[in-house]
């Protein structure tokens, strides 16, 4: 079957294989992975998030949220705090270590953003926005 014959809901996911395995080589090499990056922006951009809202965020169920959650405390990157009256519920505080992480994967992912944008306009860019979320939108649709 030739390239341009390939089922579209395909093609997506061969490119959002090959981002991700990059996207992760390139976190890798800053000490970070795709997850632990994925949870310390989600954080980043509201400070003191309960397990539930962040595993939200992160697009993650709570199971897997708390696997990468307990690396990143046994690493320090992160810690877990009981709310007051109510022990079921933790919120989860970036340490100064995870701070320092944070801003070395912003870092790897903003270069691996360029080298992905490479030979792109902002146009194609945008478009290939508005693409991605149309193909969304259908494939949720009843």
């Amino acid at each position: 079957m030739d390239a341009a014959d390939l089922p579209v809901g395909l093609v997506v996911n061969r490119a959002a294989k090959a981002l991700t395995r990059a996207l992760d080589d390139a976190l890798g090499a800053a000490g970070g992975s795709a997850p632990t990056w994925l949870v310390l922006l989600a954080l980043h951009e509201n400070e003191h998030r309960t397990q539930g809202e962040l595993a939200a965020a992160v697009g993650v169920r709570q199971p897997t949220l708390t696997h990468h959650l307990d690396a990143m405390e046994r690493a320090g990157f992160v810690t877990r705090v009981s709310e007051a009256g109510n022990r079921r519920s933790q919120q989860v505080v970036v340490t100064d270590a995870g701070r320092a992480l944070f801003l070395r994967l912003r870092r790897a992912a903003g270069a691996f953003d360029g080298r992905v944008r490479a030979g792109l306009t902002d146009d194609e860019i945008a478009g290939a926005r508005r693409v991605l979320a149309q193909l969304v939108e259908n494939a949720e649709a009843d």
